[in-house]
Parts: C-alpha cells; structure tokens; sequence
C-alpha cells in the first residue's frame, strides 16, 4: 500500500521481481503518467488501486490503455486530467489511441548506384516489378522484389539509345514495355518466357515521336491505350491503341506545342486528357463515344509553362499537380465545373511535383535542382499540404510509389547522383 504519499514518478523496475504480489495501491498520489510496461513482473496481481491520482490520457498512456483491456486484475477507474478532450473521462473510455499517437516517416532502404530518369512499377504472377530509365547507361534496368533479402534485385536490361522512359503495360498474360528513346526511335518490348526475359516486339514510326517525354497508359471501357507526349517542335503526340496483334497508331492529337505530360483522368464520369506544354497553357481533351476520338474541350487558365500535370483523388474530390520550373506549382481541385487551385508551393528548380498515397496517408513530393527536395502531407483540419520532411537527391526526375509484402516504398530517381529508394514506416510515438 504506497498511498497518500505525493508521489509523482516511478520507476519502471519499481515492482520487477515481485511476482507473487496480489494487492497494490497507488491510490491519492499525484501521478500523471506510469512508464511503459511497469506492472509487467505482477503475474500474480488480483486488485490495483488507482483511485485519487489525475492521468494525462496521451500518448505516454496508450500502453495502460491496452493493458486495462487485457488484464485480469481487478482496476479501479482511471481518470483523465487531460488532454482537454478527456478531462475527468475514465481512460477507458477514450475512443483510440491510434491516430493521435502514430507518425510515418520515410527512411533510405536500399541506394542503386546509378542515375535514372523515370520509375514505373507493374505487378506480374504475384510478383512486383519496377522497370528504370537509366539514359547515361543507354538501359532500361528491370528490378524484381525479393521476397528473401527484401530487397529490389536485378532482373533483366534493355538497352537502347538515351532512354528516357519505360512503361510497363500488361494484356491478358503478357507483359509489354514501351521503351522511350530520344535517338534510333521508341521500341516496345514483350517478355518471352521461353527466352526469360524482354525481347523487341515492335518499334514506333520515328515520323511521329522524335523527343519522347511521357507515356501514359489509359483504358476507355475494354480497349487498351498509350499515349506518348512529345515535346519536340516537330513532334506529334500520339494515341497508341492495341489491337490484339500490336499497337498501332490510333490518333495524332496536335503538333507544334512542345507537349511535356500527358494525364488520363475521369471527369465526371467521362474521359479526358491532359496536355501540359512549353508553349501553351494545359489544354484539356475529352474522348467522344460517337467519333472514338479526342477532342478539344477545355483549358487551365493562367498556368503557362508547366512541365507535368498529375491527377489523384481524395476523400472522394480530384485534384491535379501542376508542376513549374519558374515559380509556384499548383494543387487544383475539381469543383462540378472546373479546376480551381487551392494552393501554391514555391518550387524553383522543380522537374516533378508527384502525388501518391499509403493507406489514409496522402503525400505530395516535390523535386528541386537546387536544393532539397519535399515531401507534403495532407491535413485533413486544413483542407492542405504541409510541410512534412526534407530529402536530399541530386536533380530528381521522377517519385514512384511501390508497394510489395505488406511494406511501402518511394523510388527517387536522379538525373545526377544515386537512385534513392525510401521506406514509409509508421512511427509508434506512444514508445
């Protein structure tokens, strides 16, 4: 019986070793917070006695909380002094601990040493792949998830001339990889399983694509398309379709506009592309069913020079990434009419401003060439990004989410330096 005695503190080994005891009063102290696992030893523990002392239901009590559900002691109610949203509530009646009192955070799992410009992931056979534009390398490197090191390993390399892009694309049983090359023309790759690994399948006419700088996959109801975007002054972005026996030129969609990134999105039910450019503002196009073609709907006013447009979704609203070189990115929502911006991000330097999520957890990742680059987390109060943490990577191109057995990754490519790949862990603040 240690009552009424002004205790504020004890120590965490305060009771090892007494496992025989079956009665404890702590009762009319001032204690505010129990370390982790005190009460671990008491084996044979029948009553606890916590009566008179005012808890601080936070974090530092989230492991009393769990173990007031598990234990078979008899324990009297605990109160709450705080936080003021618990104030002279019982901690066992605090709804949960699990949001208030977890974090995520991203940290290096594995380094590649070479440069790269874009990342694209695809699932094959229960297995999860990433295929590697590397230009200064002349390759397309295609890693495999190890399920044993845990680790990306190498798989198979396609090689070409200043590749910029690859994309995976997966028919029926067949993988398909669209390999982007500034110089001897755009190929497409199958994988052969009797040779295991990727062999060409067709080129794309040279005429139409002389300065590849995106491909977008997209599908409009059971038809399979690709579009390359291309950002030359003689360039045709072009709508590739599959035709069961290969891909073949479907529709040129405009020439002369130096066309940076293309973005397939649904817009109230309909589909569209996005078109960013050097030498216009993005222009939006929306597929006709009648025609089967694209055609001009729509622009984003008063967004000249962007670089890339990526769209997501949250909380049921679309939203774009509007990426900027020279001045601020954007973050736009849909609202039934049109794209309206919610706000800015001041991203000198910035090739990409990349969108991508983790459960409930929803990021935005801003590259610099100048400095570092950032990572934004969605706050649901705010109805905004915010500032969440800093990573250092040499002129990034690209950030790719990957996940595989049950953990989550982030691909940095670098244009200059090492091909960072980050793990998104969460971060038990309770401990």
């Amino acid at each position: 019986f240690i009552e009424g005695n002004k205790i504020e503190t004890i120590s965490r080994n305060a009771f090892r070793g007494l496992r025989d005891l079956t009665h404890l009063s702590l009762a009319n102290n001032h204690i505010k917070a129990l370390p982790r696992d005190v009460f671990s030893d008491l084996d044979s523990l029948i009553e606890l006695d916590l009566r008179g002392n005012k808890f601080e239901c936070d974090c530092k009590a989230k492991w009393l909380y769990l173990w007031l559900k598990m234990t078979n002691s008899t324990v009297s109610d605990v109160l709450c002094i705080g936080p003021p949203e618990y104030q002279e509530k019982k901690l066992n009646e605090v709804t949960s601990f699990d949001y208030e009192c977890t974090t995520t955070d991203f940290v290096v799992h594995q380094t590649l040493p070479y440069q790269s410009v874009s990342v694209d992931t695809f699932n094959s056979k229960n297995d999860v792949y990433v295929a590697i534009a590397q230009p200064s390398m002349e390759n397309c490197m295609v890693l495999e998830w190890d399920h044993i090191e845990m680790n990306f390993r190498s798989y198979d390399n396609i090689t070409g001339q200043s590749i910029v892009g690859c994309k995976a694309i997966l028919i029926d049983d067949q993988v398909f990889v669209v390999v982007a090359q500034l110089f001897g023309g755009s190929h497409i790759y199958r994988y052969d399983e009797s040779w295991t690994k990727f062999v060409k399948f067709q080129d794309i006419e040279v005429s139409r694509i002389s300065k590849p700088n995106d491909i977008e996959l997209f599908q409009i109801e059971d038809e399979k398309f690709f579009v390359i975007a291309d950002s030359s002054k003689a360039g045709l972005s072009t709508v590739y379709k599959w035709n069961s026996k290969g891909f073949y030129s479907y529709q040129s969609l405009h020439e002369w506009f130096r066309d940076t990134d293309a973005e397939f999105v649904e817009i109230d039910g309909k589909s569209h592309l996005i078109l960013s450019s050097r030498s216009q503002v993005p222009i939006i196009l929306q597929w006709n069913k009648s025609s089967k073609k694209f055609v001009p709907h729509s622009d984003i006013p008063n967004m000249e020079d962007v670089l890339a447009v990526k769209s997501f979704r949250m909380q049921n609203a679309l939203y774009l990434s509007l990426t900027r070189f020279i001045g601020d990115s954007r973050v736009m929502r849909w609202n039934s009419k049109q794209f309206v911006e919610i706000q800015a991000l001041p991203s000198r330097g910035a090739m990409t401003l990349q969108p991508f999520s983790f459960k409930e957890n929803h990021y935005l990742a801003l590259g610099s060439d100048y400095t570092f680059s950032q990572i934004y987390q969605w706050d649901k109060e705010k109805q905004l990004f915010k500032k969440f943490k800093e990573i250092y990577v040499q002129a990034p191109r690209s950030f790719t989410a990957v996940s595989t057995d049950r953990r989550d990754f982030f691909f940095a490519s670098s244009f200059k330096g090492k091909t960072k790949i980050f793990e998104h862990i969460i971060v038990d603040l309770s401990l």
